[in-house]
């Protein structure tokens, strides 16, 4: 575990130094890139096909227009997963509330973390002799506060918008703080739903400090700049979506999804790409009995892989998950992602569990449309 996490904190420095040889430039190219792992055992499950498909507190980060699709007063959400072998922690917690009939506000808490960091600068005393006993342990850590409002246009249309924070250190070496905003809206019509996500809207920013006195030695002696503060951009992505819900019997239902992540820093390794924009398509399929129960599955992440020979294939994420609903107030979901075929360790084990208190009444909001 500590070599695994040693692998990681020279990972970090050597994306550090890479990045500061601009010092003072901005790098608008996978920046944030913790805040698009996706929240929630159901939407992960689904392979993260959800900007139309979400109908609970999860939609705060999904698409904040669905808030308008909670059926409770209070509404909470829990999720932990371990990633790497259990190097990394995800946690996420939100909580939603409706404001009078037309209005829904949600407030969410993300960490992502790699915790007890081996600091081996001062593994060496002053004459030499190796001391385990002067190893000392950091964090790395990325946060992001969600404030959500989502109102009610009509029976067909619901918009929704995030204010966001983010904060992000690595021990004492680093740290930065940012800014940014969501939009998202939703058409309903009757089982068919489409919806829109605009990422970033405003392009969320980074300002990043650094304490370069206490890697200065390590830097220079390895020839990597030494890191200076800048300034760190998030460019906007537009996710296009649509869901319908089949019918299947009295008993059975099966939702079917499909989201199209639209970036716009660059040609990516997507299933579409090109310098104006890459398209990364996501699938997502749920199957219900009597809203009770779930099977879920998902494809995502389309990526084309060169082999030794040099030929190329489609390598894609596939998910996989599992709820289910214990009573009127707990539901409790599972999901099998997989993060990658390069992963010694592919498959992530995510668990989410829902609250959900006081029923609203059929006149507490004032346009229908779910």
């Amino acid at each position: 575990m500590i070599g695994k996490k040693v692998f990681v904190l020279c990972s970090l420095f050597a994306a550090f130094s890479q990045q500061f040889t601009f010092a003072q430039s901005i790098a608008p190219k996978y920046s944030n890139e913790f805040l698009n792992i996706g929240v929630g055992a159901r939407a992960l499950g689904m392979g993260g096909a959800q900007v139309s498909s979400v109908r609970d507190v999860t939609a705060s980060y999904w698409n904040p227009a669905a808030l308008m699709g909670i059926e409770h007063k209070y509404e909470f959400s829990l999720m932990h997963s371990e990633y790497f072998g259990g190097v990394a922690q995800y946690d996420y917690l939100s909580f939603s509330t409706p404001i009078k009939t037309e209005s829904q506000v949600a407030v969410s808490l993300i960490r992502f973390g790699v915790d007890d960091i081996p600091d081996t600068r001062f593994l060496y005393d002053a004459n030499g002799a190796l001391n385990y006993n002067n190893i000392q342990f950091f964090n790395a850590a990325d946060y992001a506060l969600l404030l959500s409002y989502a109102r009610d246009l009509s029976d067909h249309f619901k918009v929704g918008v995030n204010a966001k924070v983010v904060h992000r250190n690595v021990g004492k070496f680093a740290k930065a703080w940012g800014f940014g905003l969501d939009v998202g809206a939703l058409y309903v019509k009757e089982r068919l739903t489409a919806g829109l996500m605009l990422r970033d809207i405003t392009t969320t920013f980074n300002a990043w400090s650094h304490n370069a006195e206490m890697v200065r030695d390590i830097f220079s002696q390895t020839n990597n700049e030494i890191p200076v503060n800048s300034l760190e951009l998030t460019l906007p992505r537009a996710i296009p979506s649509i869901s319908y819900l089949w019918t299947m019997g009295e008993q059975f239902s099966l939702l079917t999804a499909l989201d199209l992540e639209v970036t716009f820093d660059g040609q990516r390794n997507t299933l579409i790409s090109s310098s104006l924009m890459s398209i990364d398509p996501r699938v997502g399929l749920e199957l219900g009995f009597q809203r009770l129960a779930f099977l879920r599955a998902g494809v995502s992440t389309f990526q084309y892989i060169k082999d030794f020979t040099g030929e190329e294939s489609i390598n894609f994420q596939p998910s996989a998950g599992l709820g289910v609903l214990i009573n009127n107030r707990f539901q409790i979901d599972y999901a099998l992602s997989d993060i990658g075929n390069v992963s010694e360790t592919p498959y992530s084990h995510i668990f989410s569990v829902k609250v959900s208190l006081e029923r609203l009444e059929s006149d507490s909001r004032k346009f229908k449309g779910w």
